[in-house]
């Protein structure tokens, strides 16, 4: 058993009569993967912006690390070094690889009294920081506006783990990348968990889900469907999960490397 980072107990939202989440219960451990999956409308982007400051559950408890946990705002969340990373990322574009890394961290030196940014010492961080997690990108003073969406993935991901992030929800990240880039990304998600970083992933791709989780969590009309580990389940048996329809009766053939989440 990995010891727990985030637990959920009964999570709900409601938007007046509509019940968003009816009772959301599952946990996460220090560096665990977790795909969450479910059809559109299940409820799996209500419960990440509740994760991560963006909405407050109607009721319910969360717990990270031990405590007690509410984020009242996205700044919250990073307080308490839980990040999200989206699709369309939140990097500065035209500003260089070092300028994003240490964005609102610069160092500095002093000359005569007077600070000046330190940018020699910035970029010998982010070269070791890349380097270790085998990113290669040509120029670290690339404006990251030119940089393919791999790359820029992967400074992201590298920024999170380098100020101390403990639990990073990804949300669709791969959508808009190639096969090899994805493939990077799936290896990088591996190196993060590796370190006690926990990783909730939404992926509608269920090849993804099968080669990097660890556990798969199913959402279906606001309720945890299904909480299976990788290892013990199969493409057929999670898309039951996610649509409620039995395959086998509807003789429907299996097959992971052709089956998609209807999400």
């Amino acid at each position: 058993m990995r010891e727990p980072l985030l637990v959920l107990d009964n999570i709900r939202k409601n938007y007046g009569a509509i019940e968003a989440l009816k009772g959301v219960s599952f946990s996460i451990g220090k560096g665990e993967v977790v795909a969450l999956l479910g059809d559109n409308g299940a409820g799996k982007s209500t419960l990440v912006k509740i994760i991560s400051g963006g909405l407050e559950p109607t009721s319910g408890r969360m717990i990270f690390e031990g405590q007690d946990y509410v984020a009242r705002s996205p700044a919250e969340a990073k307080a308490a070094h839980i990040e999200t990373v989206y699709q369309d990322l939140s990097l500065c574009t035209n500003v260089d690889v070092v300028a994003n890394f240490f964005m609102g961290r610069e160092l500095t030196r002093r000359v005569m009294g007077i600070p000046f940014l330190d940018e020699r010492a910035m970029e010998a961080v982010v070269a070791k920081a890349l380097a270790n997690a085998g990113t290669r990108i040509p120029s670290l003073r690339t404006k990251v506006e030119h940089l393919s969406g791999g790359q820029r993935q992967a400074i992201e991901l590298n920024r999170f783990v380098h100020w101390g992030g403990k639990l990073v929800l990804l949300d669709e990240p791969f959508a808009a990348l190639g096969v090899e880039q994805t493939r990077r990304g799936l290896d990088m998600i591996r190196q993060v968990a590796d370190q006690g970083i926990g990783v909730i992933i939404i992926t509608h791709i269920m090849q993804q889900a099968f080669q990097v989780a660890d556990r798969i969590v199913v959402i279906r009309q606001g309720v945890v469907a299904g909480d299976v580990e990788r290892s013990k389940t199969s493409p057929d048996a999670v898309i039951e999960m996610i649509t409620g329809q039995n395959l086998a009766g509807a003789g429907a053939a299996g097959g992971m490397g052709a089956v998609e989440s209807p999400a």
